[in-house]
């Protein structure tokens, strides 16, 4: 499918310039270079409870769309393995029986548990794979949010930390220390997803696309073809409070970029605004951030690591940017004026980001 870049809304913005409105529609056969320099492909799946979309320059790859529909057809197993909502899931089969004993876990599916606990350390606990039942005792999960009693923060405690699961590499399996514990992807899966889909495209020999999926992941790889070189593809970022307002435009090539925010999913009680975004440590919701962008070097670390940032807060956060120079991030507080912000960026040492 070939369309015209109409300034498509992406994670939180848009992406390209809309060419002339009375430009021709180029026929198939884009190989041969017909195709107006601002076109692209695009083609798209629903999965995990979201949109995944494939954006390639048209014309550029023969065989881009077959490849890009291969790379979201692996996006069912993934799903099939990954999702709590899945009674069969091996995630599930890990939470029924990793308490009584070792669980054998697929290589690739233990690389990425390794690898969320390396950012569980790195962001000081603030992400945990196992904080669902926090997220659960406030509502969130029914949508029905709600204070909940000191005992059932202190019971559901009980029942959240990475420090009782157990990874062994040596025969690559898991086990939990602690009955009750629960493993939830929810706030990696989708990068990850993004990293595998992104994997069967550059084994193809496709260099240049952009990868989106849901309403927090973004993958970019190469070069938009009607982009000054060297810039990659631009993504908006969206005002967290003003869901129809673009906050700037980040130029991200070879990249990834992951969102959380808490300017949709909250709610207020007590004469304070309680965020959908759980810190694990204190069994609280976050506070003094509505929003932080991350930039890493695959989407299932930017994922992860915007929720733990979010929590980290800036400062720490700033602190972490100096000794990990490959990670950037864009922070949106509230500011001093009533019912305004703040665009904080953070280890962004190139001019890739363009505030509106």
């Amino acid at each position: 499918m070939v369309r015209k870049t109409t300034r498509r809304d992406f994670l939180t913005g848009r992406l390209g310039e809309t060419i002339p409105s009375d430009a021709s529609l180029p026929t198939e056969g884009g190989a041969s270079g017909a195709y107006l320099p601002g076109w692209l492909v695009h083609v798209s799946r629903s999965a995990m409870a979201g949109q995944f979309q494939i954006f390639l320059n048209a014309g550029q790859y023969p065989h881009g769309v077959e490849k890009a529909l291969e790379a979201l057809d692996g996006l069912e197993a993934l799903e099939q393995q990954m999702s709590v909502f899945r009674p069969d899931s091996q995630i599930q089969q890990i939470n029924h029986q990793a308490a009584f004993g070792p669980v054998e876990v697929e290589e690739r599916l233990f690389g990425l548990l390794e690898l969320a606990g390396q950012i569980y350390q790195m962001t000081e606990g603030a992400f945990d794979l196992t904080a669902t039942p926090l997220w659960e005792i406030w509502g969130f999960a029914r949508r029905q949010p709600r204070i909940p009693t000191e005992a059932e923060l202190a019971q559901a405690r009980q029942r959240v930390g990475w420090q009782y699961v157990q990874l062994n590499p040596a025969d690559r399996t898991i086990r939990f220390t602690r009955p009750g514990l629960q493993l939830n992807l929810g706030s990696i899966g989708k990068g990850y997803a993004v990293d595998r889909c992104a994997e069967v495209l550059l084994a193809a020999g496709i260099e240049d696309f952009l990868i989106h999926g849901g309403q927090s992941s973004v993958l970019a790889h190469g070069q938009r073809r009607d982009r000054p070189p060297g810039t990659g593809w631009p993504v908006g970022l969206r005002h967290p409070l003003r869901p129809h307002q673009r906050l700037g435009e980040l130029d991200v090539k070879d990249r990834a970029l992951g969102t959380s925010g808490s300017g949709v999913q909250f709610f207020s009680a007590g004469g304070r605004r309680w965020a959908h975004i759980i810190d694990p440590r204190t069994g609280m919701p976050g506070e003094g951030v509505l929003s932080v962008t991350v930039l890493a070097p695959t989407a299932a670390e930017a994922d992860a690591l915007a929720t733990g940032l979010f929590l980290l807060g800036v400062e720490k956060t700033r602190q972490l940017c100096q000794h990990r120079p490959e990670l950037a991030a864009i922070f949106v507080v509230p500011s001093r004026q009533s019912g305004g912000i703040e665009t904080i960026p953070v280890g962004l040492s190139e001019p890739i980001w363009h505030p509106v």
